[in-house]
C-alpha cells in the first residue's frame, strides 16, 4: 500500500460497517411495527369476537329468543327479566315475601346488594307487624315498557289488601340493570308517581 491508501481503505470498511448496521437496525424497528400492527389486529379481533359471541339462555319451559350478545341482552330476555322481578318484588303476602325476597336477591349486583337487602328487610318488618297485608302487583297491557341499555321503566297496577280493605294505586317500577359477562344483574328498584286510588 502506497501514501494515504490504507487509511481510505479503514475509512472505506469503517463506512461499509456502519451502513450494515443501520441497516440491520432499519430492518429490526420494521420487524418491531410488524408485530405491534399485527399483535394490533389481532387484539381488535379478539375483542370484536368477544363482542359478539352470544350466550343463550332458554330456561325450562320457556320460549323466544333469550339470549345476550356481549352485553346486549335480547328484548325478549329484557322482557322475561322483567316480568320475573315485577313477580318477585311486587306480589307477595306475608307468608311468601320472605322466600321471593331471597330469590330476588339472588339477582342483585353486589355493588348494591346491601342497600336492596335492607329495603326488602323493611318490607319484611311491615308484613310482620300487619299479617293480613298482601299486594299484588300487574303490568298494565295499556302502556308500553321501555328500556335502555341499563333501566326498565314498567308502567303497573298495585293492589294492596289489609284486612278485607282494598286499595289500587297506578305507577311506574324502574329496574336498573346490569349485564356483566352475559349475566343479568338487578341493581336496584324504585317505584315512581304512584297515584291515589284507582277506581
Amino acid at each position: 500500500m502506497i501514501g494515504d491508501t490504507r487509511p481510505s481503505w479503514h475509512l472505506h470498511r469503517y463506512l461499509q460497517g456502519s451502513a450494515n448496521l443501520f441497516e440491520e437496525n432499519r430492518l429490526l424497528k420494521v420487524c418491531v411495527l410488524g408485530l405491534f400492527g399485527i399483535t394490533s389486529v389481532l387484539g381488535g379481533v379478539i375483542y370484536t369476537t368477544s363482542q359478539n359471541q352470544r350466550t343463550v339462555v332458554v330456561p325450562f319451559g320457556a320460549g323466544g329468543d333469550l339470549f345476550v350478545t356481549g352485553n346486549r341482552p335480547s328484548a325478549a330476555y329484557l322482557k322475561t327479566m322483567t316480568f320475573n322481578i315485577v313477580a318477585l318484588a311486587g306480589t307477595y303476602s306475608a307468608y311468601s315475601a320472605d322466600r321471593q325476597f331471597q330469590e330476588l336477591l339472588s339477582l342483585v349486583h353486589p355493588s348494591t346488594y346491601n342497600a336492596v337487602r335492607d329495603s326488602l328487610s323493611k318490607l319484611l318488618g311491615e308484613l310482620s307487624t300487619n299479617p293480613t297485608l298482601s299486594i299484588a302487583t300487574y303490568i298494565r297491557s295499556d302502556q308500553p315498557v321501555s328500556w335502555s341499555a341499563s333501566e326498565i321503566v314498567v308502567p303497573v297496577e298495585k293492589v294492596r289488601v289489609i284486612g278485607g280493605v282494598i286499595r289500587k294505586f297506578r305507577g311506574n317500577l324502574r329496574i336498573r340493570y346490569a349485564i356483566e359477562n352475559g349475566r343479568f344483574w338487578l341493581v336496584a328498584l324504585q317505584e315512581e308517581n304512584f297515584d291515589a286510588d284507582v277506581r
